[in-house]
C-alpha cells in the first residue's frame, strides 16, 4: 500500500520487476482536513516499530545488503515478541 506518489507507470514497473504488487490509496477528492485512508496505517505503523530499534535509525552499513539484513531482523523480532506475548496472554 502506497500514497499518490507512487502512481505512474514507473513505480508500477519497479515493483513488478521485484515481485511487489503496487496499490495507491487515494485520497477522496470532496473530503477536506484529516482523512483515515485504508490499510496505510499499516505501512505507518512498520515505520514507527522499525524506528524503535537504534541501528536503523542512521544509515550507518556500507552494504545495502548488511542494511536489509538488519531490517529483516528487527522485524523477526517485532514478530516473535508479538507471538509470544500472545501465548503469554493466552495461559
Amino acid at each position: 500500500y502506497v500514497d499518490q506518489g507512487y502512481t505512474g507507470e514507473q513505480p508500477a514497473e519497479a515493483a513488478q520487476t521485484e515481485g511487489i504488487r503496487l496499490e495507491v490509496v487515494k485520497l477522496q477528492e470532496a473530503k477536506k482536513g484529516f482523512v483515515l485512508l485504508p490499510r496505510r496505517w499499516v505501512v505507518e505503523r512498520s515505520f514507527a516499530w522499525s524506528a524503535r530499534f537504534r541501528r536503523l535509525a542512521r544509515d550507518y552499513e556500507r552494504l545495502t545488503t548488511s542494511l536489509a539484513g538488519i531490517h529483516w531482523l528487527a522485524f523477526a523480532v517485532l514478530m516473535l515478541n508479538s507471538l509470544f506475548s500472545r501465548v503469554h496472554n493466552t495461559l
